[in-house]
């Protein structure tokens, strides 16, 4: 998700009076819950799993278990020179340095679990499992979770400022009515993806991705793949419960050429593609000399090579006179 919302969960957890644990509590929730994502910058890792956004940092066995203590450990260095250098803090609070680590565990649990439920799809268990895990309940940017975290951070520190002793309500109301929305939202991705099979065009998909539109999260836009075939439909539970509202389909995904599908296990050029990827999609182009293949992701776009996140690679022919 976006790291507007990330901050604000790590704020919010804040406010419900976990940062009154330890001095640099709140940097730690906050800074940790956007922690994951440094792998932005190390696209240039040689190591696959490193340098694939949402990949290690994102896993449990990674940025889960290594991120932490290295924050904790700068926000104490950090704490450590400001006092060195005559600081004065307004919160009046200890340093706990077992809290701060612990805060920071939570910190960053909280990026790739809110990570995981958007369609983009999270490596949770790499190195040791590349699968992609997507829970499909949430858009990667919910105007309602910004809003509904932004308005209780901001009456939770208003009451705070006031010294109010129900300052931590507010807080503890959003992040008990987040985990609400976010169940009730898996719920009604499940039910978009039985209404699939159950109902019109009775398909068995052999990939399904659901995805909420922005502002309207009851809602799901579905696309599936089977037998080499991109279907999409329109899942509206206030026009059927149990079927698609619409549903258009299948289109071809190219992957049944042979060269489409040598290139993209073999391109050095397609290597980042293909490990995020889930539901890649192809068209190839044959000249005289070159055969030109071209992929995107049917999650964002349906014709290869024009979408925003498409990449193509160029075959030599090896023909006479090339």
């Amino acid at each position: 998700m976006d790291n507007i919302t990330h901050s604000l969960v790590g704020w919010t957890l804040g406010q419900t009076g976990l940062k009154r644990k330890s001095r640099k509590g709140l940097a730690a929730l906050i800074l940790g819950a956007n922690a994951p994502d440094i792998d932005v910058f190390l696209g240039w890792a040689p190591w696959a799993p490193l340098a694939t956004h949402r990949g290690w940092m994102h896993s449990f066995f990674g940025g889960v278990l290594v991120l932490p203590p290295l924050l904790a450990g700068l926000l104490w260095l950090l704490d450590r020179w400001q006092l060195k250098h005559g600081a004065s803090f307004k919160s009046g609070l200890e340093m706990h340095f077992g809290w701060l680590v612990a805060l920071s565990y939570v910190g960053c649990l909280t990026h790739p679990l809110l990570d995981w439920q958007t369609s983009y799809a999270i490596q949770l268990f790499t190195p040791f499992d590349k699968r992609w895990y997507h829970n499909d309940s949430l858009f990667i940017l919910d105007i309602w979770i910004i809003l509904g975290l932004g308005f209780a951070v901001w009456l939770s520190r208003r009451r705070e400022k006031r010294a109010q002793s129900n300052w931590r309500r507010p807080a503890i109301i959003a992040s008990a009515t987040l985990l609400l929305y976010i169940t009730a939202n898996g719920a009604e991705t499940a039910a978009a993806y039985d209404a699939v099979s159950a109902g019109a065009p009775y398909v068995h998909p052999q990939t399904i991705v659901a995805s909420p539109p922005p502002v309207l999260f009851w809602r799901r836009n579905l696309i599936w793949r089977q037998d080499h075939g991109i279907w999409r439909g329109e899942y509206r539970p206030f026009h059927s419960v149990g079927s698609l509202a619409s549903y258009s389909g299948p289109v071809p995904d190219g992957m049944s050429d042979p060269i489409a599908r040598r290139a993209l296990l073999t391109a050095p050029g397609l290597a980042h593609f293909r490990r995020w990827s889930i539901l890649p999609m192809a068209s190839v182009e044959r000249r005289p000399c070159e055969v030109r293949v071209y992929f995107e992701d049917a999650r964002f776009g349906g014709f290869p090579g024009r979408g925003r996140l498409g990449e193509s690679v160029a075959l030599p022919t090896h023909a006479k006179g090339c």
